[in-house]
């Protein structure tokens, strides 16, 4: 099969950057091999299958041991078809011979990374650059490869939940194990709480206004409120709940305090968080 950018032939020129410069960023497997070497007919184009398989987790480095004597003398490669897995600049396994296509699975998955783990990093790349459609369908693809992972699961749930998703979002939501309703569990929980709340709120503009008229009628502030934080103001979410909360801690029938709440612990590992934390801490004591 030609060179492509996951099947490199090596030649002294490229042997560094390929061998093991890119072995920094992912495995590489490097075949030694000869034309004389009928095993290595039959391996090469499996490793070959395997590398446009797992589209760049790895790259199948070509070394023809004949035109490349140093190389082979390097690596102390002493039989054909020879298989070294490059990882951070030193071999970490390989075998001799040709091997089983599930032989060479198995030793290939103890050092790429899950096809699950691939989809997220390329959502989390695709949401950077401001895709969410696309980086929610990514996740999707990731969950369903593998739905009881728990990071995957709330991977999905937040993606489900960047799109407006919300009953979605709840279903997986209701079927999170026990075991995994920890802070990343009840910050979800939050931040669906908040999406519901605002979806038939007016906006923030329509709020200001009425309050401009009615500026001590709670309810409208809480509202407020719950719009600035779906708007990413969230200090002036804080703020504003803050200062109800100081007046009367069950302000809103404790709708108030739901909202303040729900906001920190959404903002989990945010300044904001400790800081509104500390602050409502200081009205209970």
């Amino acid at each position: 099969m030609p060179a492509n950018e996951f099947i490199i032939d090596i030649n002294m020129e490229n042997a560094k950057s390929i061998l093991i410069d890119r072995s920094f960023e992912h495995p590489v497997v490097i075949d030694f091999w000869a034309d004389w070497c009928e095993p290595c007919k039959t391996l090469m184009p499996l490793l070959e299958k395997l590398a446009n398989e797992y589209q760049g987790a790895f790259t199948l480095a070509r070394i023809n041991a004949d035109e490349l004597q140093p190389l082979v003398g390097q690596f102390g490669v002493r039989s054909l078809p020879t298989v070294m897995i490059m990882k951070e600049g030193q071999p970490v396994d390989g075998f001799a011979g040709a091997q089983p296509e599930g032989n060479i699975r198995d030793i290939l998955n103890k050092y790429l990374p899950k096809p699950e783990d691939l989809k997220l990093d390329e959502a989390h790349q695709l949401a950077e650059q401001g895709d969410t459609a696309g980086a929610l369908r990514l996740t999707k693809e990731a969950w369903e490869l593998a739905p009881d992972r728990s990071d995957v699961h709330f991977a999905y749930i937040a993606a489900l939940l960047e799109q407006g998703k919300t009953p979605e979002a709840k279903a997986l939501l209701d079927k999170t194990k026990l075991e995994d309703q920890q802070s990343e569990y009840h910050a979800l929980v939050s931040q669906l709480e908040l999406l519901e709340q605002a979806a038939d709120t007016p906006e923030i503009r329509a709020l200001e206004a009425q309050l401009q008229s009615d500026p001590d009628n709670v309810s409208l502030q809480v509202q407020l409120a719950v719009q600035y934080r779906q708007s990413n103001r969230n200090e002036e979410a804080l703020e504003l709940l803050l200062k109800l909360l100081q007046k009367d801690l069950e302000s809103d029938g404790g709708n108030a305090k739901k909202v303040f709440l729900d906001i920190v612990n959404t903002l989990n590992g945010d300044p904001l968080a400790s800081k509104y934390r500390r602050r409502y801490f200081s009205l209970l004591y």
